[in-house]
Formats: C-alpha cells, sequence, structure tokens
C-alpha cells in the first residue's frame, strides 16, 4: 500500500497541450464530416432523414443507443461525482442503468410496433391528432432543449480546462463551433449520418475508458480493494467515500427522488425513442436496447474504476479546484497516467461526445416539430413529406443558434442540475402518457393532455422554487436570493406521481370517450407488429 501511495503521490499532471488536444478533435471531426457526407447522399425520402431508412441492424443501432445516451454529464459528471463523492456519486449510473430495463421492459418494442416517426404518432394514434400532438411535441422540444443547453454549456466548461481559454469570449467561440458543426451532421446526414457519428463516438468513448481502467487497474496491482485502500487513503472523508451519505446524507429524499427521474425518465426521452424508429423490426428494437445495455453497463463499470482512480491518483480537491469542477476529473486523471497525449485523446472523445449528443437531441427536436406540428397540425396530414423534411433542415438552423446563444448565454452558471431536469420532464410528461397508451383502453385525449402538460409545468415549476435556483451558495443566483420554498433539488418524487395522476384523473372525468376499434388495433399492432412501418429499400 505504501509503493502504491507513493506512486501516487509521484505521477505529477503533465504540462497540458491545447495543441495536441485541438488535432486529435480535428482529426476526428474530419473523419465524422467524411462518414456524414457520404451517409448524406442517400437521404432522399423523409423515412431516411427522420430514420435512416430503417437500416440499421440491432448492434448498430446498440452502439446508436449508447453513443446517444453516454452523454458528456455521463462521461465527465458520473467519474468526477465518484472522485470527489464516492458511493453516492456511483449510485447516479447505478440508476442510468437501471433505466433500460424499464425501456427493454415496457416500451422500446412496442414504440417500434406502433410508430412511424415520433413519439407522437404512438400517443396520438387512437386519441385526437390535433392536441396530442402540439402536447407532446411541447415535451418533446422542453426535455431537448434542457438536455441541448446542458451539452452546450459543458463544451464551453470543457474547453476552458482542455485548451487553457478562460475568458469568456474564447468559451463563446468554441460553443459556437460546437453548434455549427452540429447543425452541419444533422443538415448534411439526417438521421443516417447522426448514427454513424454517434456508433464512432462509443466505440472511441468505451475504448478510451476501457484503456484507462486497465491501466489504473495496474498501478493498483489488478486489485479493486488496493485501488479503493488508495482511494480512501487520500480522502479526506477517509472511508466515508465508500459508504452512502457523502453527498445526500442529509437529504434521503433528494435521492430517491433524483433515482426515480433517472429509472423512469429514459423510457421517456425522446432522443433514445426515436432510435427505436431506425430498425426494420421490433426484433431489431429489442436486440438494440440488449446490446445497449450490455455496453452501457461496461461503460459504467469502467466509470467506478475511473472514479475512484481520480481520487486517489489525482485527489477531490485537485478536482474541485480545476476550471471544470467535477467535470475534470476524467481529463486530470488521464493528465496524470499518460501526459498530454493521452489528454489529447480524452479531450476528444469529450468533444466528440458533446458533439454526437447534440446532433441526436437536434435531429429530433427538428423531427417533432416538423413531422408533428407542420405536417399532422397545421397541414393535417395532408402536406407532401418533402416539404416536412424542408422544414425540418430549417428547424435545425433555429435550433442550433439558439442553442448556441442558450450556450453562451448561461456560461459560468451551475446548470448541472439540467441534465436531471431533463429526465424528470421525461418521466413526469412522456412516460405516463405512453405507457396508458399502451396498456390501458380507458385512456382519453383530455388524460393525455393534462399528463402532458401537468408533469411538465410541475417539474418546471418545482425546480424553479428548489435549491437548485437560490438559497445556496451553489445555486443559480447564489445564497443571497431566496426564493426556495420546495426543499428537494429533483421534482421527479412529485411530479413524476402527478403525471401518472393528472393521466387517469382526465381521462376517468373525460365525457368523450375515444375509439374503441382504435384501441384495439393499436393493441394489436404494438404487440404483433401488423400494418409497422417497414424498412426502406433502395
Amino acid at each position: 500500500m505504501n509503493a502504491l501511495h507513493s506512486l501516487a503521490t509521484l505521477v505529477k499532471p503533465v504540462e497540458n497541450n491545447p495543441v495536441l488536444n485541438i488535432s486529435i478533435f480535428l482529426a476526428f471531426v474530419a473523419i465524422t464530416l467524411v462518414i456524414v457526407i457520404r451517409s448524406g447522399r442517400n437521404n432522399k425520402t423523409a423515412a431516411d432523414y427522420y430514420t435512416g431508412g430503417r437500416s440499421f441492424t440491432g448492434p448498430q443501432n446498440g452502439f446508436a443507443i449508447a453513443g446517444d445516451y453516454l452523454s458528456a454529464a455521463s462521461f465527465l459528471g458520473i467519474v468526477g461525482a465518484i472522485a470527489v463523492s464516492g458511493y453516492d456519486g456511483f449510485m447516479y449510473s447505478i440508476g442510468f442503468l437501471v433505466a433500460w430495463l424499464v425501456a427493454l421492459l415496457l416500451v422500446a418494442e412496442l414504440m417500434r410496433n406502433t410508430g412511424k416517426f415520433t413519439m407522437a404518432d404512438v400517443l396520438s394514434f387512437r386519441l385526437r391528432q390535433g392536441p396530442v400532438r402540439v402536447a407532446a411535441a411541447t415535451t418533446t422540444l422542453a426535455v431537448c432543449f434542457f438536455y441541448l443547453l446542458a451539452q452546450m454549456a459543458g463544451a464551453g466548461g470543457l474547453v476552458s480546462l482542455l485548451l487553457g481559454i478562460n475568458d469568456k469570449l474564447g468559451q463563446s467561440i468554441v460553443v459556437t463551433i460546437v453548434g455549427a458543426l452540429m447543425i452541419v451532421y444533422v443538415l448534411v446526414g439526417g438521421m443516417k449520418g447522426t448514427t454513424w457519428v454517434q456508433i464512432v463516438k462509443a466505440f472511441l468513448l468505451i475504448i478510451g475508458a476501457f484503456a484507462m481502467t486497465i491501466w489504473v487497474l495496474a498501478i493498483n496491482g489488478f486489485s479493486l480493494s488496493n485501488l479503493l485502500d488508495s482511494a480512501v487513503s487520500v480522502s479526506s472523508a477517509g472511508a466515508g467515500i465508500l459508504a452512502p451519505g457523502l453527498k445526500y446524507g442529509t437529504n434521503p429524499l433528494d435521492f430517491i427522488s433524483l433515482a426515480l427521474a433517472l429509472v423512469l425518465g429514459t423510457a421517456g426521452l425522446p432522443h433514445v425513442l426515436m432510435r427505436f424508429y431506425t430498425v426494420p423490426t421490433a426484433k431489431e428494437a429489442r436486440r438494440s436496447v440488449v446490446w445497449a445495455i450490455w455496453l452501457i453497463g461496461a461503460f459504467y463499470i469502467f466509470t467506478l474504476v475511473l472514479g475512484f482512480g481520480a481520487a486517489s491518483l489525482v485527489g477531490a480537491d485537485t478536482v474541485l479546484a480545476a476550471p471544470g469542477g467535477v467535470n475534470s476529473a476524467a481529463p486530470l486523471l488521464a493528465l496524470a497516467l499518460g501526459g498530454p497525449l493521452l489528454l489529447g485523446f480524452i479531450s476528444a472523445i469529450a468533444f466528440a461526445t458533446i458533439l454526437a449528443v447534440v446532433a441526436g437531441i437536434t435531429i429530433t427536436a427538428a423531427t417533432s416539430f416538423a413531422h408533428d406540428i407542420y405536417g399532422s397540425v397545421i397541414k393535417k396530414g395532408k402536406g407532401n413529406p418533402d416539404d416536412e423534411v424542408k422544414v425540418a433542415r430549417r428547424t435545425v438552423v433555429v435550433i442550433g443558434v439558439l442553442a448556441i446563444a442558450g450556450g453562451i448565454g448561461v456560461q459560468g452558471q451551475n446548470i448541472a442540475f439540467l441534465v436531471a431536469l431533463a429526465f424528470a420532464v421525461a418521466a413526469s410528461a412522456n412516460l405516463p402518457t405512453i405507457l396508458y397508451s399502451l396498456f390501458w383502453r380507458g385512456f382519453t385525449t383530455r388524460g393525455a393532455v393534462w399528463s402532458m402538460y401537468g408533469g411538465l409545468a410541475s417539474a418546471v415549476l418545482l425546480i424553479i422554487f428548489s435549491p437548485v435556483f437560490s438559497g445556496t451558495e451553489t445555486s443559480m443566483f447564489g445564497a443571497d436570493v431566496n426564493f426556495a420554498i420546495f426543499p428537494l433539488s429533483n421534482p421527479g418524487i412529485v411530479s413524476i406521481p402527478l403525471g401518472f395522476f393528472l393521466g387517469w384523473l382526465g381521462s376517468v372525468t373525460s365525457t368523450v370517450k375515444e375509439s374503441p376499434k382504435l384501441a384495439a388495433e393499436m393493441s394489436v399492432r404494438s404487440l404483433t407488429g401488423h400494418g409497422a412501418e417497414k424498412a426502406v429499400e433502395h
């Protein structure tokens, strides 16, 4: 143990090399742009642009789901959370992983069988098209906006650490470049190009995390026990880093609320649900989720080693003092292990992670607006699919500009809560409506609308009046401003049951009964796949 501890103290962070970092990142951008341009040549129909012609296999889509799901928050945030909070930080990854069982058992196959391009296709199948599609598009855009803003702000924070750019102008330029690349990826490649970027990024991320995991274990004699002992020996919390309570000890309800949002929110995330439509059959949808579970599960095991590796080799105090805060744990560990070259590779992966995730979110939001609002509500389903795709492309540009402006605007703010809020909205507004639509024939249009708007409004209002916004040193408005009347940092424990309750209440009080014939048709289609959209042949 003494030898290991002395080794930890000898591993001095080597001087950062911004030029090397940006060179590796530019190489990744060049490769992925070639992939996107080649993929975009085959975008001839709406199905091509929205779902990649439903041409991806289960394993390919599993990698793409992993690429979509393993965001910068997953990679940088969880490694940092484990490095600083130990056991409590690892509980984040458990929540993220267990969530896939809900998606696999309740949602993936049935959504693929019933829908066409978006979540709203399923929700409006047997209900009134107009109000349900508008509500579904509203919740989709809200979740996408919260997620997108967090990723764009993460790009600004990450660059301050990796490239040594600490002034706001430099960070703003980087956020603008990320936003511009995202627009190009989605405009040129559509879903097919975006999917291949996510597959490449997932492969690199898992390989990079695996290599660092083996390196950390090698330093500790391939003994997890030695690694944990090393982390305990340098932690100010001592053995407390291995026990629950370091982060959530004062308010266990906060952890339960967060866990509910993470576990139930995944099955309602629009950009994850949309991935089920890129495969040719329900069987492939099922296979893709199984692949995703294995890939994501392996990755989160790696984060356990990397988090405690950062705690022992870098130290929680050093991590918190770095420009990126907890998000700097993984890059600082890479710097301590392999010097500037490994840091450059991990930096490129982190940037690639942000690019791939924002591209997936953007095409989901654009598809929802073009297909659900323009095509189904404004044109009442009689529009030209080519015009719909043109609207989607224009929406991509608008969303990109808004994301850039938002990312620049929130620089310096503590907006880590936005990812958890996106999960809370997905669990409160989307999941109840999806489950009721698939499994309850008595569900009505009023129930769907009440559930979606009620879940969205309650989640957003509760987060505004929580300690996340005011009343503490880590709040957005600091400790000087205090209007926090809701004691928890995540609204899930209240807003999720409320979303289910409103869906039930709206349905049982509705005087307009829905078509039993459509309900029966939806039940048959969801279970058998009869009449589902097939792959596009070229």
